[in-house]
């Protein structure tokens, strides 16, 4: 035998391991959209210890001795392998890192407690009950807290990059700092002229009751115009909205309010954005770690500029605009209120609130700095789980001129990342913002007539520019690279501030 045949039979052995790990991770995610969709509440327990029993399995095969051998040989022998398939054991090595830096008592333990935690929270969130979920809460944070620490002495990171990395590969807290000063500095100013310049508009606002039936047939609609492909996904009903599932079979979620449908609307473009992504990844290399998406941080970049970037903007509601009035015009609603101006006017509202998943595009940063902040303390240790509602409180106040003493349903309680120990994650929404206002003034540089395109519903070319600059390459480049492939330079976040400028100002 010679040694590069050996050498393809190693590779050939992690290619067949990651793909074992695949379709694991295929049942864990369908199950857990059934947890969050369909399951009854009496099946949680006994979910949480099969996800458990996955999610233990998984790391097994990961972490083992073996592929660690195996991952050896080939990055000494990377020469005899394509550019495509160095890069997947590049991402191979990542992962198997991240599967080796904590004990698999450490994943059980903190899979069972997450779902016991993220299961309460559906009921004690309804019920303003921070007594009773705190005890559950302070369990997830202590088991976090064991994993940032093993993470971090393994991979020689501080333990809250250390759960950065597993969202934001390569990124720091020490690089996140600055730019998020930035906004701080920049932004509450900015939302007083924007809100003291929106006192002046004329809205005309929806009346009456919009059935859930009609929301979601109009949300299936703009999906399918926008390019989502129903016969690799569906849309559901969840407490929170979120992308789920495969890429052969995305599961995107959403909830209704009979008499706002603005949420669930932009909620479910929102969801497209994501499910889009994962629809245009490689289909060569989905079940390789090369054809993943690149990280949390380009995922949201790619919700958010369906959502921000177009759904939001003038020339999508000029085409939305008669089809939201065939799906949700009634006897109640003025005309008027169709129109494409006041539909701008309608889903351009600056006010702050208490709610991130409902905030505008303006205070919505804030949110994210506020929880980043919090999540930073509680990991090192500078912040106690009970101490919680308080800070949340001061800070509140200070970013965001509101109060959420004792409000805890609308204040500590409202997020669902902190249920499942998933420290870390928050940063990678206000990072998306920026890098989807940088890509789509990429877009827009290199498609002529973007702006009149998306106006008469045609995402053709928008969309052909994402797979070819983003999604088709998976996790092929670092993310500093993909930036600059797609839009000549890395993250600069000077393309948001222009965006809001722009949007609100101008």
């Amino acid at each position: 035998m010679t040694v590069q045949t050996s050498q393809s039979q190693v590779y050939s052995q992690l290619e067949n391991t990651f793909q074992q790990v695949y379709q694991l991770q295929h049942l864990s995610a369908i199950a857990h959209w059934d947890a969050a969709t369909m399951m009854p509440s009496g099946g949680n327990q006994a979910r949480g210890r099969a996800l458990a029993e996955i999610s233990g399995l998984i790391n097994q095969l990961i972490g083992s001795a073996q592929v660690g051998e195996w991952l050896q040989s080939a990055q000494e022998h990377s020469q005899e392998l394509s550019d495509w398939q160095q890069a997947n054991v590049r991402e191979m090595h990542r992962k198997w890192l991240n599967a080796t830096s904590i004990s698999n008592e450490l994943i059980k333990a903190k899979s069972i407690a997450g779902s016991r935690c993220e299961h309460a929270w559906r009921t004690y969130r309804s019920d303003n009950n921070w007594i009773d979920f705190q005890p559950l809460l302070q369990e997830v944070i202590q088991l976090t807290i064991e994993e940032s620490q093993q993470r971090g002495e393994a991979m020689g990171l501080k333990p809250y990059d250390a759960l950065l990395n597993l969202y934001e590969p390569g990124q720091l807290s020490s690089e996140i700092d600055p730019i998020f000063a930035k906004l701080k500095q920049f932004l509450p100013e900015f939302i007083h002229q924007v809100v003291a310049r929106q006192t002046h508009d004329s809205l005309i606002l929806p009346q009456g009751k919009f059935p859930v039936e009609q929301q979601k047939a109009l949300g299936c609609e703009l999906m399918k115009r926008v390019g989502f492909n129903f016969e690799h996904g569906r849309l559901d009903v969840s407490h929170h909205p979120f992308c789920g599932g495969v890429p052969e079979d995305v599961r995107i979620t959403t909830r209704y309010q009979e008499d706002d449908f603005s949420e669930s609307l932009m909620g479910v473009l929102h969801e497209t954005g994501h499910a889009k992504y994962e629809q245009g990844l490689p289909e060569d290399w989905l079940q390789q770690p090369v054809g993943e998406a690149r990280c949390m941080g380009i995922h949201e970049s790619q919700s958010l500029f369906q959502e921000m970037q177009i759904a939001r903007g003038k020339p999508f509601l000029q085409f939305a605009a008669p089809i939201l009035k065939k799906f949700l015009g009634n006897a109640e609603t003025p005309e008027q209120c169709w129109q494409a101006d006041n539909l701008f006017l309608l889903n351009n509202r600056v006010k702050p609130g208490f709610i991130r998943v409902n905030a505008d595009e303006v205070s919505y940063p804030l949110h994210v700095i506020l929880r980043y902040e919090i999540e930073k303390d509680l990991i090192n240790g500078q912040l106690k789980v009970a101490d919680l509602p308080e800070v949340w409180d001061q800070k509140m106040q200070t970013y965001l001129g509101l109060s959420s003493k004792d409000n805890y349903r609308d204040g500590c309680m409202q997020d669902i990342h902190w249920t499942d120990g998933s420290l870390g994650y928050f940063p990678t929404y206000t990072l998306g913002a920026m890098n989807a206002a940088q890509i789509f003034s990429a877009a827009r540089q290199a498609i002529n007539g973007l702006e009149q395109q998306i106006a008469k519903g045609d995402f053709s070319q928008l969309n052909q520019w994402q797979r070819d600059n983003i999604w088709s390459k998976g996790s092929f480049y670092r993310v500093n690279d993909l930036m600059r492939h797609a839009t000549g330079e890395t993250l600069n976040p000077d393309y948001f501030i222009n965006h809001l400028q722009q949007r609100f100002l101008s």
